[in-house]
């Protein structure tokens, strides 16, 4: 197939969707795909009004990628791609809706707010009413951002106004939620609408205070466990928990849903990744290797599973 990639981007996480976005390129010409590789930025959208390719697989993150901006183009232009649609992925990329969406359908969720911080004048007030909703510890993080950037653990009051400045450098909306204490995991998705699958479990073990930018992407930042070290049931219900979040906002082909597990035993749904990382280090492929699922294999299978004929 003549199958275009697009990585690179203009977000926070350039770095890392160039990272995927060579993986990806390889995998598809290790599998006899003819292949253009674009780095994405919207100053040359003629570069994607342009294309003649059969597919487009999209190995962005973040602002432009995930959000469901590029997917609307590609929809315009009739050219079909990799992934979840417009809605998903705006729904997905917005923690706040998301979080919504999973509490009314039975997901667990921490406890948090939204706070509209595009005017700096509103700094005052949106502190004073942070310090009176929530008790220490708790995050504050932009509500439209991936790979933890912008995001602070508050321990302290005084960092709670660092940390508004700090998220709403990447976004106007800021989400503050209660920090959970627990064990991270992660759950990979995939397969067709309606019959998707659940893959091995991970347990992520961060170097750092918490599974950071830098315990992501810089080798030796994190240990992954897989299976993770959960008993069967607890493993079961993170399974069906992903499956259903994946379906409640119309996931489509693949995502990856990240969770804690409190000390309660419970899973606490984070987020939904979209357009998870695909670099050598990424979760998504370490849990296809599990089940017997090169890298190589990872990336056609998501070309196959876009056939929608």
């Amino acid at each position: 197939m003549k199958i275009a990639v697009l990585y690179g981007g203009t977000s926070g996480e350039r770095e890392v969707s160039l990272s995927t976005g060579k993986g990806i390129i390889k995998a598809l010409e290790n599998k006899g795909h003819d292949v253009t590789a674009i780095d994405f930025s919207p100053e040359k959208l003629v570069e994607i009004l342009e294309l003649d390719v059969d597919l487009v697989f999209i190995g962005l993150h973040g602002k432009f990628g995930e959000d469901g901006k590029i997917q609307g183009l590609l929809d315009m232009l009739g050219i079909p791609y990799v992934g979840s649609g417009v809605l998903a992925s705006a729904l997905a990329m917005d923690k706040a809706k998301s979080k919504q969406i999973f509490s009314l359908n039975g997901l667990y969720t921490a406890q948090s707010e939204v706070y509209d911080v595009a005017d700096s004048r509103q700094v005052d007030r949106v502190e004073e009413e942070i310090k009176k909703s929530f008790d220490l510890p708790f995050v504050i993080k932009p509500n439209q951002e991936g790979s933890t950037l912008g995001l602070t653990i508050v321990k302290e009051k005084e960092e709670i106004r660092q940390g508004i400045e700090k998220a709403a450098k990447s976004d106007s909306m800021i989400l503050v939620e209660d920090y959970v204490q627990g064990k991270e995991v992660t759950v990979p998705v995939m397969g067709y609408k309606g019959k998707e699958q659940a893959l091995p479990v991970i347990e992520i073990i961060p170097k750092n205070d918490y599974y950071d930018f830098d315990s992501k992407y810089k080798p030796g930042g994190s240990e992954h466990i897989v299976p993770a070290k959960v008993d069967v049931q607890l493993t079961a219900q993170l399974q069906q928990d992903a499956v259903l979040a994946h379906q409640l906002l119309g996931c489509d082909v693949y995502s990856r849903v990240d969770f804690i597990i409190n000390e309660k035993q419970e899973p606490m749904i984070l987020e939904v990744n979209t357009l998870p990382g695909m670099t050598p280090t990424s979760l998504f492929p370490d849990s296809a290797q599990e089940i017997g699922l090169s890298y190589d294999d990872l990336i056609q299978k998501f070309v196959e599973l876009s056939h929608k004929d």
